[in-house]
């Protein structure tokens, strides 16, 4: 019953800033991956504006190198929503030449979808870009405001931020700027999965215990695709694995699991020590990895 209430007032918060977004900003846009968190947004959004349906379009910055199942899924939602899906990808930023596709071991192109989302900001002129970033995550989205102001390069800047007090939430910005909008801030990885749990949301196959071809690095284990770099000697074999997020699959590896219901991943999800982006190669890059990203325009 208390961790019903607890969810309840998450819930309550939730679309009470998506609505905020309605009535302040004039172009907002909801970024997809088809992750849990976004699947989360998504059933908030619905919620918010219910009976109408979602009054602004979802946008993924497609990597080209996500999970199959997790572009399956997104294609099927989106057409059961009846919404608009914008969709921009990496490799046409690449082959404009505006980044340059990494090579070598611990290549992704996770750090190269900032500039695809910067340039598909202006291209739609959106002044909120709502995402599914908790501060829970890492250290550096634990400095996140709700409503998280961008220049007009799209960088974040945390000592350019404001106050948020008693749930006020201050939308304007000036010519060129935009915000970045975080409805599931006060939301932790376990709060999420019972909030699946509790709406019996459908989520993504590969969030699943599942038989994979897989392979050891580092200490963790990754999809045996070929969008991962392998080295001749790190030898492919099947393991029963699962993914707790959904991100590029060159940065984003699998953990051991038996889970194969959302009841399991809780009760999981419960008695794990390791964070969720503790199997995110890209985030141990360096120790402000995540910081640095955002300053330069990532969500």
């Amino acid at each position: 019953m208390k961790e019903k209430l607890h969810i309840n007032t998450l819930e309550s918060e939730s679309i009470h800033i998506f609505r905020e977004v309605a009535s302040q900003f004039k172009k907002p846009v909801l970024l997809f991956s088809g992750g849990k968190d976004s699947i989360t947004l998504v059933r908030l959004a619905q919620k918010a504006f219910y009976p109408a349906k979602i009054p602004f379009p979802l946008m993924h910055i497609d990597t080209g190198h996500n999970f199959p199942e997790t572009i399956e899924f997104r294609d099927k939602l989106v057409k059961e929503l009846g919404v608009e899906l914008i969709v921009r990808k990496v490799q046409d930023t690449i082959d404009a030449g505006k980044v340059k596709e990494e090579t070598g071991r611990y290549s992704s192109r996770n750090r190269l979808q900032t500039t695809t989302l910067l340039d598909a900001i202006e291209e739609f002129k959106f002044d909120a870009c709502i995402g599914g970033a908790r501060r829970d995550e890492e250290k550096a989205r634990a400095k996140e405001r709700i409503f998280s102001v961008r220049d007009d390069f799209g960088q974040w800047d945390e000592k350019n931020q404001r106050p948020e007090l008693f749930d006020m939430l201050n939308g304007e910005i000036e010519f060129g700027q935009n915000v970045r909008v975080f409805p599931i801030s006060n939301w932790t990885e376990l709060d999420v999965w019972q909030y699946i749990e509790n709406e019996n949301l459908e989520i993504p196959s590969i969030y699943f215990a599942h038989l994979r071809d897989t392979f050891v690095r580092d200490g963790l284990i990754w999809s045996a695709s070929e969008h991962v770099y392998r080295e001749e000697d790190e030898e492919v074999s099947k393991r029963m694995v699962r993914f707790r997020t959904v991100g590029d699959m060159s940065c984003t590896a699998a953990v051991s699991s038996n889970a194969t219901t959302i009841k399991d991943v809780v009760a999981e999800i419960r008695k794990s020590s390791i964070s969720e982006r503790g199997a995110r190669i890209d985030d141990r890059r360096s120790e402000s990895a995540m910081e640095e990203r955002k300053q330069q325009g990532y969500f």
